[in-house]
């Protein structure tokens, strides 16, 4: 059906998709709570080797669900997303300070913020290395990253879907991922570690919890 048919035309990026930014909570409120706790526990790990954190920007916010997580950390922080419909969302849900940004172009001078995190982020982007420098252009201290697997079972799972979002999806493995954000950093990069942890029968890890240390020096 054509876009003056009966049917609404979807938006070429699924996250404009009202009903995807809708919906989005509904994953980490329901199937996806057992998983979301252990996300979590990694990024926190993460955010330990960092002690001198105080603020932190949340690239690809989507609907706010880190943003708001990473407050509750103590951490003053606020999201970008290039996604209005998602950004909208987040604001419906209490998360005032997020902005729209490409997250190739971020509006934000060299090291505004203490950390900047990518949670299920570079996996939907169309350039993701080019993200990881802007990422590490804005950040002071570090970068603090989140993916899923491409080698473990959920991974395969959604790529095996149908759906817009998935659809679009490319997976990293933790190989890649280091030599990526080592890439990224260059002569700024102090050290990479990465956590794993599983929710799928198979205890291959499915989510990634990457710190990257920075150099602060001029």
């Amino acid at each position: 059906m054509g876009p003056t048919g009966s049917k609404r035309a979807r938006p070429a990026n699924p996250f404009d998709d009202p009903e995807v930014a809708a919906g989005y909570e509904d994953w980490y409120l329901g199937p996806g709570a057992s998983a979301d706790r252990m996300e979590k526990e990694l990024l926190a790990r993460a955010l330990e080797t960092f002690p001198k954190r105080k603020t932190l920007l949340d690239v690809g916010c989507g609907t706010g669900h880190f943003v708001r997580w990473f407050e509750n950390q103590g951490l003053a922080t606020a999201g970008a997303d290039i996604s209005t419909t998602m950004l909208a969302e987040a604001r419906l849900r209490g998360t005032s300070a997020c902005v729209a940004a490409d997250a190739s172009a971020l509006p934000f001078a060299d090291r505004s913020f203490d950390l900047v995190a990518l949670v299920a982020t570079l996996e939907f982007l169309p350039e993701p290395a080019r993200a990881l420098q802007e990422a590490v252009r804005v950040a002071r201290h570090g970068l603090v990253l989140g993916t899923f697997n491409r080698w473990s079972l959920y991974a395969l799972g959604r790529r095996l879907r149908s759906s817009p979002v998935w659809r679009r999806a490319r997976f990293f493995g933790p190989v890649e991922m280091r030599r990526l954000v080592a890439k990224a950093a260059g002569s700024r990069a102090r050290g990479v570690l990465w956590w794993a942890a599983s929710w799928s029968l198979i205890p291959c890890g499915d989510f990634i919890a990457t710190a990257l240390w920075l150099s602060s020096d001029e």
